[in-house]
């Protein structure tokens, strides 16, 4: 199944090569939710503001 494509990648990869334009489209799209920038401090907050879970948060079981 190594060479198996989907007819959704097909398209998209047609459609691609026909519409150059749309890459520098793509990478705007992505950088606007995708792609930001990082504050390592943040995170550190953030991870050491988490709270362990229950595995199952709705056992009645203490």
């Amino acid at each position: 199944m190594a060479g198996y494509e989907s007819e959704h990648t097909k398209f998209m990869r047609e459609w691609m090569e026909k519409h150059p334009e749309q890459v520098e489209e793509q990478k705007k799209g992505r950088a606007l939710w995708w792609d930001k920038p990082q504050d390592l401090e943040t995170q550190r907050q953030y991870a050491a503001g988490r709270v362990a879970q229950k595995p199952y948060p709705y056992s009645t079981e203490s």
